[in-house]
């Protein structure tokens, strides 16, 4: 499914699994245990993925300069802000967003299943953020050893998405046009270290 947008395969997975989740039967409890370890398992995989992909940053730390300008959220009346960084710190930066993610999925998963009482979600949770991080930008390049080129091109391009259309916000620009404008203008420009 290489050539499949990651949106499409994630709603194909869904779909399937919904329909496999009302089959199990998740009443019994050696049964709901063990989709409870898989899920467990899943999220173990992923922050194990996630913490290689950090060593490896920080063992290339890569100092070189990046700038670009990032795009104030739709319906904000803030200017485009000039960030100047260096690689690693945008890829450090980017594996903290990661984490904190995968935490946040992790916590509304546990109200879900311990609170609300839902199980079914349990193993589409297991799968879908286990491919994520798989298809994650930085996995890719620092993991798998792909070149940063094209859309692995720093700074990342969000994800198009529906939540990412709410919440506005253009991708962050590197042309050179955009950057002397920024730095003209005088906004932003603070060095972040």
């Amino acid at each position: 499914m290489a050539g499949i947008s990651p949106q499409i395969t994630n709603l194909v997975i869904i779909l399937v699994m919904m329909q496999v989740s009302k089959r199990i039967p998740m009443d019994d409890p050696n049964v709901l245990n063990m989709v409870r370890a898989g899920y467990v398992l899943s999220n173990i995989i992923i922050i194990t993925v996630y913490a290689i992909t950090h060593f490896k940053i920080n063992q290339k730390k890569d100092m070189t300069t990046l700038k670009y300008v990032e795009q104030p959220q739709m319906g904000s009346t803030e200017e485009p802000k000039l960030i100047t960084t260096t690689v690693h710190k945008y890829d450090v930066d980017q594996m903290k967003a990661l984490y904190k993610a995968q935490m946040m999925g992790v916590g509304m998963m546990a109200v879900m299943h311990l609170y609300f009482k839902y199980t079914n979600p349990l193993l589409i949770q297991s799968i879908i953020p286990l491919k994520g991080a798989f298809e994650g930008n930085e996995v890719k390049i620092h993991l798998f050893g792909k070149p940063a080129i094209g859309e692995m091109k720093r700074p990342f391009k969000a994800a198009a998405g529906f939540m990412s259309a709410l919440q506005g916000g253009a991708a962050p620009t590197q042309d050179k046009k955009t950057i002397e404008a920024a730095e003209k203008a005088g906004r932003g420009g603070a060095k972040e270290e």
